[in-house]
């Protein structure tokens, strides 16, 4: 009777081990390239990656959007968490065939323009505003790129210090041309034009299901449509 038992517990708990090792995804598996499917007129790819970064993407109508960071799993719980992977943005001054600006800043104000040419403005960009004589002020680029201070008309620009809104890196310094010093307002572009790419999500969860993986958000529009793996060619 002892042994009877015995065996049947052995065998319960194999099942069991069975059947959680079904239940839970292995992340070997889970990287790849994702499709959106089910959703009309929209377009959505994610990329997860086997280091553990992903990228996504979404096209509908004239809208654009994006998102990278990293990814993890949990059971059967796949989670993207957006950001920029520790990194910080570079920058450059403009050089001076690319700089469209006609006329010098008003006076007492000095403004930095923050971008990439051609392309677009950076905002949320901490500009710190150095004078020859030491003096500081600090300002944040706004929608069209600007960031603009208040500097007596005795004080001359010497150089500029970027770095992202909020964060707690050092200042990247840059020297300010002499003709941009005496007009009181210089450009600087960001190195990588991603950068004026906002992110599209902070965090966006996705349950494992048959045929690939499903936004675990039932106000997310796109939880009507299933992100599946392209079918492997024979």
């Amino acid at each position: 009777m002892k042994k009877s038992l015995s065996r049947l517990l052995a065998c319960a708990a194999l099942a069991w081990s069975f059947s959680a090792s079904a239940a839970e995804p292995a992340p070997a598996t889970l990287p790849g390239h994702y499709y959106l499917q089910g959703v009309m007129e929209t377009g959505s790819e994610l990329l997860l990656k086997k280091d553990g970064t992903f990228e996504w993407m979404l096209s509908y109508g004239n809208t654009d959007e994006q998102a990278s960071g990293e990814w993890r799993v949990a059971g059967d719980l796949v989670t993207l968490e957006a950001g920029n992977g520790g990194k910080e943005p570079q920058f450059r001054v403009f050089e001076e065939a690319e700089m469209r600006i006609q006329k010098p800043a008003e006076a007492g104000l000095w403004v930095a323009i923050v971008g990439y040419p051609q392309v677009g403005p950076m905002p949320g960009v901490e500009v710190k505003f150095e004078a020859q004589s030491g003096k500081t002020a600090t300002a944040v680029s706004v929608a069209n790129g600007d960031a603009i201070v208040r500097m007596p008309a005795s004080e001359r620009w010497v150089r500029a210090g970027l770095r992202r809104q909020g964060s707690k890196a050092d200042y990247q310094w840059l020297a300010v041309p002499a003709a941009r010093a005496q007009e009181r307002i210089a450009a600087f572009a960001v190195t990588d034009p991603q950068w004026l790419r906002g992110q599209a999500f902070q965090k966006l969860a996705l349950r494992v299901v048959k045929g690939g993986l499903k936004v675990d958000d039932g106000d997310n529009g796109l939880a009507r449509g299933l992100y599946a793996k392209a079918a492997s060619k024979q």
